[in-house]
């Protein structure tokens, strides 16, 4: 299979077998992550493997229950890291306060995630899926505490990552025309916007499971896990809220509007806390 293939056909896949990854595969994915593009190659990222089934258990519970923490064969916690360049830093007579300057906050953001796409590609390439857990940002604090992350590094992914027991057939995805611009920004009329949605996501309809599946498989592999209550809990809450469409799916059920914006100082916190001032 080419590139493009494997690119075009990944999934994020929540079902893994009980088989760990032999050594030599993991110190590949470290090596393509550690040869991702990084800016002014600073490289201010660390990963914490843990494989370990405590280490595993207590990811599952920072992530908010999500089962295939624990059961996946190991997870990577990409960290933002000023704590190794502030100290290079300190030993050669210099200052660098990225703690304190959004521009280095971003760019080691974007660095981060350039790493961990170079694993997530690669771990098709050698047979192995994936899928990102970004609820590791909700529980900031409780993160660094357990796994001893030291000030000025933050834990801000995660990615968990096993042999595939099943692999979702499809992911709607919105037809790339609404996303490319020629030259300059092109601001979409609103039935072209609401065409292109609808043509991702399908309608509501009356087999929950086959839209759940296209619009929310993390409900449908939880309740095949370890959550069995999970599906019934997604199905009265959209009953409750009376949602009638993809977007009152999304930003009422799936991401609640007022908890995302509620859990901004949370989030505001946590990053202080690890010493940073990007916020003052």
């Amino acid at each position: 299979m080419n590139l493009y293939d494997t690119m075009m056909k990944r999934r994020s896949v929540r079902a893994f077998q009980d088989q760990e990854i032999p050594e030599p595969v993991i110190e590949k994915l470290l090596d393509v992550a550690n040869n991702a593009p990084s800016g002014g190659n600073i490289q201010p990222l660390s990963i914490i493997l843990v494989r370990n089934p405590n280490g595993r258990g207590k990811l599952a519970e920072l992530a908010g229950g999500q089962p295939w923490v624990k059961n996946a064969p190991l997870s990577m916690i990409f960290c933002l890291d000023f704590y190794r360049v502030k100290k290079w830093a300190e030993i050669c007579r210099t200052d660098f306060r990225g703690e304190q300057a959004l521009n280095h906050f971003l760019i080691a953001y974007a660095d981060l995630m350039a790493a961990a796409q170079n694993v997530v590609i690669l771990a098709e390439e050698l047979g192995l899926c994936s899928v990102y857990i970004g609820s590791i940002q909700h529980e900031i604090d409780e993160t660094r505490k357990y796994f001893e992350i030291p000030e000025y590094v933050l834990p801000m992914m995660l990615l968990t990552l096993g042999y595939p027991k099943s692999i979702p057939r499809t992911i709607p995805k919105l037809k790339k025309e609404a996303i490319v611009h020629q030259e300059k920004y092109r601001k979409l009329e609103e039935d072209e916007i609401r065409k292109a949605f609808d043509e991702k996501y399908g309608k509501i309809n009356e087999d929950m499971e086959k839209y759940l599946e296209r619009a929310f498989i993390e409900a449908l592999e939880a309740d095949k896990q370890e959550a069995p209550r999970f599906l019934d809990r997604v199905k009265k809450e959209m009953k409750r809220l009376d949602i009638q469409n993809n977007a009152q799916f999304l930003f009422q059920v799936r991401y609640p509007t007022k908890v995302m914006v509620r859990m901004n100082n949370r989030i505001a916190q946590s990053i202080k806390n690890a010493g940073f001032e990007i916020f003052v």
